[in-house]
């Protein structure tokens, strides 16, 4: 992928967010990032488009997405997401909107906590996840959520998820690949250039996978 690519980028101003913009904008394309706080944005660059407003202030997606190839969500809100499901809910009028725009490409990362449709998570994960990660279980139930949505809804769009083990905002520790079986507990930096890579990789359409580490 050598052409420049505009990209509509959700939860940039995220650890993850900070890091894929970065990337995106040193590769060449061209990014509108829907940010609450634009300030936090530490990414300043000609190709940059700052939008302000969250996708709980109802956007206007039309807008969002003129012109765009992809769209990149990055969000979470444990707070707000033990209380509903609130990327769900965005999710589920993102897609109309990119249909009436013509937009196809969509990543959505989720946590390495949430299962795939129609799966279970293996028992250590499960096991982590009714412990130490409790707290958090609203905002994976809202990501098994958007999954099945786009599972069942959404299979003319070709959408991409990212089940993401993110760990520590370290130093690159190599390059995550797309794993069935396996998760590894990645540096952001290495979550956003999978995500960058996986967005416009046709081997990954319609697939919830993990990414590891090459062993």
């Amino acid at each position: 992928m050598s052409e420049q690519q505009r990209l509509l980028v959700l939860g940039a101003t995220g650890q993850t967010g900070q890091h894929f913009t970065r990337l995106a904008l040193d590769a060449g394309h061209a990014v509108r990032a829907l940010a609450r706080t634009p300030e936090k944005l530490r990414a300043r660059h000609d190709d940059l488009e700052v939008v302000r407003g969250s996708i709980t202030d109802d956007p206007d997606l039309d807008a969002l997405l003129d012109g765009v190839d992809g769209v990149v969500a990055m969000l979470g809100d444990v707070a707000a997401q033990q209380e509903r499901a609130v990327n769900t809910e965005f999710v589920r009028a993102l897609v109309p909107a990119m249909r009436r725009s013509g937009t196809q490409r969509f990543l959505y990362q989720a946590g390495g906590l949430s299962a795939g449709p129609g799966k279970r998570l293996a028992p250590p994960l499960w096991v982590v996840r009714r412990t130490i990660a409790r707290s958090y279980d609203g905002q994976h139930r809202d990501n098994e959520a958007v999954m099945r949505y786009l599972d069942q809804e959404a299979r003319d769009i070709s959408w991409v998820v990212h089940r993401a083990g993110i760990g520590s905002d370290g130093p690159s520790r190599g390059e995550l690949r797309r794993s069935e079986h396996w998760i590894s507990i990645g540096t952001f930096v290495d979550c956003a250039a999978y995500n960058l890579r996986a967005l416009f990789d046709e081997t990954a359409v319609h697939t919830c996978d993990g990414s590891a580490y090459r062993r």
